[in-house]
């Protein structure tokens, strides 16, 4: 289940018309700026200042944010990605979502050592545990447990934490085996 908190739209118009009564223009003109920037740069560390800074985003140690990367342009600042974790190639993470009647927006939390694939679209409201695996091209509309493998449109858990780490443990037994025979 997605933690968001819930605001209906007002008037005759959906809550898209409203954007610059639940968001300033001026904050949003300049997160657009330093979010274009950072989708273009190469250099790891200064994405990772440009979120920090400018972006009030909490960014762990060793983060890696590949190109194209789309953070929330509206409250970005309810992004968290925990250290050591790779976002892939054009994710987008949302905090916000505007519908008809209602908008919502909720915090996203990707723990530590989190691999999220390329062209991933990450939904508010949705936390990644720590070492979870989400494979390309995967609409994150739920939590993902800490440890899992999980992929598809919705996402779905396609090994536990557990089984992760029994095909981990044959894998390595598989190749000690190779190695042995060379």
């Amino acid at each position: 289940m997605r933690r968001t908190e819930r605001y209906r739209a007002k008037g005759h118009a959906n809550s898209l018309w409203h954007i610059y009564k639940t968001v300033p223009f001026w904050k949003v003109a300049k997160n657009f700026i330093v979010i274009q920037l950072s989708r273009y740069t190469p250099l790891i560390p200064v994405k990772n200042f440009l979120f920090r800074t400018f972006l009030k985003m909490k960014v762990g140690e060793k983060t890696s944010f590949a190109l194209m990367v789309m953070p929330d342009v509206m409250f970005p600042e309810k992004i968290s990605v925990g250290d050591n974790s790779i976002i892939g190639y054009n994710t987008t993470i949302l905090a916000h979502e505007y519908l008809i009647d209602e908008y919502r927006i909720g915090d996203v939390i990707i723990g530590k050592s989190v691999l999220v694939g390329a062209n991933t679209t990450i939904l508010p409201g949705v936390h990644i545990g720590d070492g979870a695996i989400i494979s390309a091209a995967t609409l994150v509309n739920r939590d993902v447990p800490a440890g899992a493998f999980a992929g598809g449109n919705p996402v779905k858990i396609i090994y536990t934490k557990e089984e992760m780490e029994k095909r981990q443990q044959q894998e390595s037994a598989s190749f000690e085996l190779k190695n042995e025979s060379k």
